[in-house]
């Protein structure tokens, strides 16, 4: 079965340049061995990867033992949902992308804080007039 996003669609692609998922397959899928969660669909800033790498999480050095290039402001990365959660609770949260962020994200954060840091452009522009 497909994995669906927050909002009960089919799940989008996070991110192919840096190549994100726990599965490196560019979405936010979450699967058995998964145990961090890495749901959510995040818009690196620069307050975000300084807030990660202070707590432990060093999301901006690159570790090529690892394939993982380090990330920038703008690279969009599938993060662990307890560590955005976690951001959000000092004020630092990452914008999120609520088509590619899975909807097993919701067993940490409630759609309502998701959806309050939203950069998602709906598909029907008329909405935005």
């Amino acid at each position: 079965m497909t994995e669906r996003n927050v909002l009960g669609g089919e799940l989008d692609p996070c991110g192919t340049d840096p190549l994100t998922g726990f599965h490196r397959d560019g979405r936010c899928t979450v699967g058995p061995q998964d145990a961090g969660l890495h749901a959510i669909c995040a818009v690196m800033t620069d307050e975000f990867l300084a807030h990660q790498k202070a707590v432990g999480n060093d999301l901006s050095t690159p570790r090529p033992e690892w394939h993982f290039p380090g990330l920038v402001p703008g690279d969009r990365w599938c993060v662990v949902a307890a560590r955005w959660m976690q951001a959000y609770a000092h004020g630092v949260a990452a914008p999120v992308v609520l088509a590619a962020t899975s909807e097993r994200a919701l067993d940490v954060v409630p759609l309502e804080v998701l959806q309050a840091h939203a950069v998602d452009v709906p598909p029907d522009l008329s909405s935005l007039d």
